[in-house]
């Protein structure tokens, strides 16, 4: 419970495992911290950022609540699990074409009761759009009695990054534990959230931890300005006894792939070779493109052999299941399927 702050209690201490297979292959010492063993909505990092945010929604007694992403979101599918266990109605808004099927997270969500409200892109800033249609929305549940809370895209402001201060003490905790104090920590990077919080409490605790993202979508110069605008803020609401500016912030932005949540045969192989080597399951939006940027951190040589890695799981495999990725992977596993008449 990072500054006192309430939260609800939903992830227990989630494991470190050796990876002995995959540290052969690549020739580094890796780790991989299991976040995707969180135990609600198919589980997800999500959940350690929804123990602050869901607290104060009840606190404030919301009995709904709105967050956006895309129609896929993995934050979305935990939020809506989150609310079925506390009771609370919720919905989801996103700038994004309906895929054609009930599938994957959409699916999930539904199971939940979770709405689910699709909006086509019109060609404008997605947050303008955003910022258009949610006031909208809200008022429609409003109007019919609802008290909304909400829960920006990825639970990514200073009260959720708080969920990733906590783990990053843990990690701390764990890493000494494991003799892998000197390890880098890798995560994928998206709405920022994850990245900050593991940021912030590593540096403000002290940690010996090293910390590096890897962008899965393009990272330009707004989101240069946003990272250290989301840092001030932080500093500044739970007065952290450190200082940082852009040049602190280790992102590597070489491995994105071109977009966000695009199919891409080399993350395909980065999901076949850890299923493969280890059984676990990566996704083809976040930890499944960052297990790929990791892997030509290797070949580029920004990563020294025998280094010890600590490789976030933040969960997704649901994205596995959806529509665009499923095409691609069908395409290349159904060779291995034998069907006897």
């Amino acid at each position: 419970m990072a500054f006192g702050i309430k939260k609800l209690h939903l992830v227990d201490e989630t494991p470190i495992q050796y990876l002995p297979n995959i540290s052969q292959e690549l020739g580094i010492e890796m780790y991989i911290k299991r976040d995707d063993l969180t135990p609600f909505g198919a589980g997800g990092n999500k959940l350690r950022k929804l123990e602050y945010l869901v607290q104060d929604a009840l606190d404030r007694g919301a009995t709904m609540l709105i967050t956006v992403g895309g129609a896929q979101t993995n934050h979305g599918r935990l939020t809506a699990a989150v609310a079925a266990k506390y009771g609370l109605k919720c919905a989801i808004i996103a700038i994004d074409d309906y895929p054609g099927e009930v599938s994957a997270n959409i699916l999930l969500d539904r199971i939940m009761d979770c709405d689910l409200i699709l909006k086509a892109d019109d060609g404008r800033d997605e947050d303008e759009q955003l910022d258009e249609l949610c006031p909208k929305i809200i008022s429609e549940y409003e109007e019919k009695g609802e008290r909304v809370y909400f829960i920006p895209m990825g639970g990514s402001n200073e009260l959720g990054a708080l969920g990733y201060y906590d783990c990053a003490v843990e990690l701390d905790r764990q890493a000494k534990k494991m003799g892998i104090e000197d390890a880098r920590v890798i995560e994928s990077v998206g709405s920022m959230g994850t990245f900050m919080g593991l940021y912030c409490g590593l540096k403000n605790e002290g940690s010996s931890l090293r910390l590096t993202g890897i962008s899965i979508s393009p990272f330009g110069s707004r989101k240069d300005r946003r990272i250290v605008e989301y840092f001030g803020q932080m500093k500044e609401k739970f007065d952290l006894a450190i200082d940082a500016v852009r040049e602190d912030f280790d992102i590597q932005k070489d491995y994105t792939r071109g977009g966000y949540n695009n199919p891409c045969k080399e993350v395909r192989e980065a999901i076949y070779l850890m299923a493969r080597k280890e059984a676990i399951l990566l996704d083809p939006c976040y930890t499944g493109k960052g297990f790929a940027g990791i892997i030509d951190m290797v070949r580029d040589g920004k990563m020294k052999p025998g280094e010890k890695v600590i490789f976030i799981h933040t969960g997704g495999f649901p994205g596995l299941y959806t529509l665009h990725h499923r095409v691609e992977f069908e395409k290349e596993l159904e060779d291995g399927i034998r069907i006897i008449k």
